[in-house]
């Protein structure tokens, strides 16, 4: 989108600036190798990138080990962007704990040393690109009035769609939905609502969590994207109740979260997968890595909403505006939508293409209102 910043939650950006961080501006530091624990193994050749100083001897970190590859893949390499879960694989396989030069922070892929990273408080916000929406409780937000905004803003806009031959929900939708919803919380006319994305009445409501509209519009893209990709779960959900849309909008986050990357750091030695991460590193956290571990989720690709085994990472436990109102604009969208356009469907020949680095979602949701 146009208006996105070049660099920070909502770019998409495919590489690192020219000789920077692409997290911080503190000077490059030579990183600490992991502290090896117990007989967990580490995979990888001499001089991995797991262990960038280290040759040792056959189970020890940088060992050789014939098969394995001898440096880890980048969540940066080219191609990622397109297609990132080739990479996420061999990372969650053979490299749990991984330095990256291009991140400049040590890499977690697997759900569990994620899932922890998220939550362990020797794990600290660093208030960079890619954190995922606040957690902070937020006591005094009326949920009810938060409902009937999303509610609103949500049919009006399905509405104003409806005649239209062909349709991108991404830029006609999907843009606008969660802005318009903010601006029809702080009383901003529905005529004032463009000039207001990601401006003023962003801040008006949540403080913090207002920045995190751009991740609302990509979470709402992948959701309809996952949702009207599949005709069996278009007529599943066209008449759904409550519950089974906010299973589906769970599973939507865990397959395919609009925060692909998170970065924490350190604050003591925490022990992880494959080795200990020094205290003061910089970590990068692949929650779109962690949602498709299959240690964790059967047929972790696939888009179940009637998984036994739900989950997501993109958002906490905190009560935040940002959380209450991702949730509200999923289900009213796709409410609304279908209300609208009892026929909807993708256009012919069109199928979503997730694109991004840090944050990754739909360019575009091409379909057909009516016939």
């Amino acid at each position: 989108m146009s208006d996105e910043p070049k660099h920070g939650i909502g770019s998409d950006r495919s590489e690192p600036p020219e000789g920077g961080d692409p997290w911080t501006r503190l000077p490059a530091m030579a990183p600490a190798a992991p502290r090896r624990v117990g007989p967990v193994p580490v995979p990888g050749s001499v001089r991995t990138v797991a262990d960038p100083t280290a040759t040792g001897p056959e189970g020890s970190a940088g060992a050789f080990r014939p098969g394995s590859r001898t440096v880890a893949p980048s969540p940066l390499d080219p191609g990622a962007s397109r297609d990132p879960h080739g990479i996420h694989r061999t990372l969650r396989e053979e490299f749990p704990l991984t330095y990256d030069p291009l991140l400049r922070a040590w890499v977690l892929s697997r759900y569990a040393d994620v899932a922890t990273a998220l939550t362990d408080s020797r794990f600290t916000h660093g208030h960079r690109p890619g954190d995922p929406p606040c957690e902070r409780a937020h006591v005094d937000v009326d949920v009810e009035a938060l409902r009937s905004f999303a509610e609103r803003t949500a049919y009006v806009l399905a509405r104003r769609l409806a005649e239209r031959p062909q349709v991108d929900l991404v830029a006609d939708f999907c843009h606008w939905l969660p802005a318009g919803t903010v601006a029809a919380a702080v009383g901003v006319p529905y005529r004032d609502m463009m000039r207001l994305v990601r401006g003023r009445a962003a801040g008006a409501l949540g403080g913090e969590c207002g920045g995190q509209i751009a991740v609302r519009e990509k979470a709402l893209a992948s959701f309809l994207g996952n949702v009207l990709a599949d005709p069996d779960q278009v007529a599943a959900l066209r008449d759904a109740p409550a519950g089974l849309v906010g299973r589906a909008w769970t599973e939507s986050l865990r397959r395919d979260p609009p925060v692909q990357i998170a970065v924490r750091r350190t604050s003591a030695e925490v022990p992880v997968s494959g080795g200990v991460i020094p205290a003061g590193a910089s970590v990068a956290l692949l929650v779109g890595a962690a949602g498709r571990d299959p240690e964790r989720f059967r047929e972790p690709d696939r888009f179940d909403p009637l998984r036994d085994d739900p989950g997501q990472l993109t958002y906490g436990s905190g009560f935040c505006p940002a959380v209450v109102l991702a949730g509200l604009e999923a289900e009213y969208a796709l409410r609304a939508l279908f209300a609208a356009m009892p026929r909807l469907r993708l256009a012919d020949g069109f199928r979503p293409t997730w694109a991004g680095l840090i944050t990754r979602a739909p360019r575009s949701l091409i379909v057909r209102p009516a016939g």
